[in-house]
């Protein structure tokens, strides 16, 4: 049974949508999470963030048509394309003049779950450094999930029932319960990775103390990861959990288990100044190379 005062399985899902066909997969995945959660979907659409050949949005327009005109064309299309998958949807369709990073940060700063897509017109395709989701997960103070455009949307009877969650210590605790709680959404089994090794799994700087044994420290860590998993077994009794361990790299271990998962749940974890989170090397990895898309869970860590 849940505690009271634990966070909700539901709220408003925001996704950005600039016309790319990896933001229209991001809308299909964003359809499913406001569906699973019963929730009302934020479509975000911000005109400057497509100042591009009208062609590039994949809908047919007509040539006298100024960018804004375009930008509401592709919104509509947005709105027809929820109806046709989940008509019982509430969507709130908007528009803005501003720039898509702030404004996605802003509109999301109090949903359960923004979604964006990592192919975006910009550039950079199938990578997410540049890109409007590589400063959207640099600097959101909620869950944020990435989705690559050529990850089929499997979801229920269609996908593989189990969510996988990467965590090193018990400061990632916000990242297991999250990942808990995406279970029961799914009716899904959890799967939850350790690092063996103290690794810097989810980026930061986290300089070993000169007076402990980095082994020690890792032993300790790991126990610390195990006691949080622990309580949020009890907690979320009806999720059934398999727990492994890496004694080697992360990165490639997070992306194989990610070809049988349909979500990877990851902690990132804001820096000292709190100027943005510190993406590191397995997030990236895992970023671009996983097979199913990704969940970035800002964590704050101490000073």
């Amino acid at each position: 049974m849940m505690r009271s005062g634990t966070s909700p399985l539901n709220g408003r899902v925001v996704v950005g949508l600039d016309g790319s066909d990896s933001a229209w997969a991001a809308l299909d995945r964003a359809v499913g999470e406001a569906q699973r959660r019963q929730s009302t979907l934020e479509i975000v659409h911000a005109w400057p963030w497509a100042q591009t050949d009208p062609v590039s949005f994949g809908v047919v327009t007509e040539a006298h048509q100024t960018p804004v005109e375009i930008a509401r064309t592709v919104l509509r299309l947005a709105v027809a394309r929820v109806a046709e998958q989940a008509p019982e949807l509430r969507v709130v369709p908007t528009l803005t003049a501003q720039d898509a990073v702030p404004e996605l940060l802003r509109i999301g700063k109090d949903a359960a779950l923004t979604v964006i897509g990592t192919r975006g017109l910009g550039g950079f395709t199938g990578l997410l450094l540049g890109s409007v989701g590589l400063r959207l997960a640099a600097h959101t103070s909620r869950p944020l999930l990435v989705v690559r455009g050529d990850i089929p949307a499997a979801y229920g009877p269609e996908g593989h029932g189990k969510v996988l969650v990467g965590v090193e210590t018990d400061a990632d605790e916000a990242a297991a319960r999250y990942a808990f709680e995406e279970a029961v959404r799914r009716g899904a089994r959890l799967r939850v990775l350790y690092a063996g090794a103290r690794s810097q799994l989810f980026g930061g700087d986290h300089p070993l103390p000169s007076r402990e044994d980095p082994a020690a420290r890792a032993e300790r860590e790991q126990a610390g990861a195990h006691q949080v998993v622990a309580a949020l077994g009890e907690e979320f009794e009806q999720v059934r959990v398999r727990e492994h361990t890496t004694h080697g790299a992360p990165a490639p271990a997070l992306v194989e288990a990610s070809r049988a998962a349909d979500v990877v749940v990851l902690p990132v974890h804001r820096g000292a100044a709190r100027l943005g989170m510190q993406l590191g090397p397995v997030t990236h990895a895992v970023l671009h190379h996983s097979h199913c898309p990704v969940v970035l869970i800002p964590i704050d860590r101490p000073d």
